[in-house]
């Protein structure tokens, strides 16, 4: 009996996981399968058919279609590890640049800063500019939170703030191709690059509250000067790395959110993990659970507080954009 039940338990881990590399196929031939949709839904039919005729012969303990399916999965894992990531494509304007940076004492000169000037989404005065920073007039690091897909979901932008009233924003995106939108599933599969943008606030969080019509909180962080020079110095080193070595973005494990938890671990190695890291909506209750959130009350007051998408409307084009959503 006891036999019995082991091989109904082993059957099943190996159905779970048969099912699974079945899923994790379809979705590799869908969005990256170099053909036309018609053969990639003949493609995508074969597979299926052959997936649940290897699953159906596995339980009746009938060894051939598995082994075929498995042939199969070698392969197409084999085909998938030559699909590498690259930065010679036709990029949308956005992120046609990333941003990487020169060091000199505490000064910090920046090759590709964005100041766009948005009207739409498809109308807007492309800028690219040389900044330069100081390092040690750095003041303060703010954490955004734009919602585009549910309360769980969220882009997650950091923003630096200097004495002289300037506010630098780093943002770690999907590295679009001309006339390509994001597909949350399709960044399982190799679909996109990363870029790291650097841009000024009035670019970056605009267009996202007035143009995109997302909804934004945006959170001073309690963070010692040398943190925060280290963690702008992370960034560089990010976009360093980044041009240096062209990187898929992953929804899951290699998203906005993610890459700059690794940034903050290199620096503050005693980070805890958690869920909330995935399901990015909820980083700022995680950061208020670590004590790492200014301002004075409970959570949902220093929410409240936060919430800036009217204040960044009302402003529209303003020049003291930056100033008039921290009112």
């Amino acid at each position: 009996m006891t036999k019995h039940i082991l091989t109904i338990a082993a059957m099943l881990i190996a159905s779970l996981v048969m099912a699974a590399l079945a899923a994790w196929g379809a979705g590799a031939l869908w969005f990256q399968l170099p053909a036309g949709d018609l053969p990639r839904k003949l493609a995508l039919v074969v597979w299926a058919v052959i997936s649940v005729a290897a699953l159906v012969c596995l339980w009746r303990r009938s060894w051939p279609a598995p082994s075929v399916w498995l042939v199969l999965l070698v392969g197409l894992m084999a085909w998938w590890s030559t699909i590498q990531p690259s930065h010679d494509r036709l990029w949308a304007d956005d992120v046609a640049r990333m941003v990487t940076g020169r060091v000199d004492g505490s000064i910090v000169t920046l090759d590709q800063v964005r100041n766009f000037d948005w009207r739409s989404d498809t109308d807007y005065t492309v800028r690219w500019e040389p900044r330069q920073y100081d390092l040690n007039q750095l003041r303060s690091v703010d954490v955004a939170l734009s919602y585009w897909m549910g309360p769980a979901i969220a882009h997650t932008l950091v923003s630096f703030g200097f004495a002289d009233g300037r506010y630098l924003t780093f943002s770690i995106e999907i590295r679009k191709e001309r006339g390509e939108s994001f597909d949350g599933l399709a960044g399982f599969f190799k679909r996109y690059e990363t870029v790291l943008i650097a841009a000024d606030e009035r670019d970056i969080l605009r267009v996202r509250t007035n143009v995109r019509d997302e909804d934004m909180w945006l959170y001073r962080l309690k963070m010692p000067p040398e943190m925060m020079r280290s963690l702008f110095l992370a960034y560089l080193d990010e976009g360093e790395q980044l041009k240096r070595t062209p990187r898929f973005y992953n929804t899951l494990i290699g998203n906005c959110t993610t890459i700059i938890y690794e940034m903050a671990r290199r620096i503050q190695p005693g980070l805890p993990l958690d869920w909330r890291l995935l399901a990015s909506g909820y980083l700022d209750r995680y950061l208020y659970d670590l004590g790492a959130l200014q301002g004075q009350g409970d959570f949902d007051t220093l929410r409240q507080n936060a919430h800036i998408t009217a204040r960044a409307r009302a402003a529209g084009q303003a020049a003291d954009f930056s100033e008039r959503i921290r009112r």
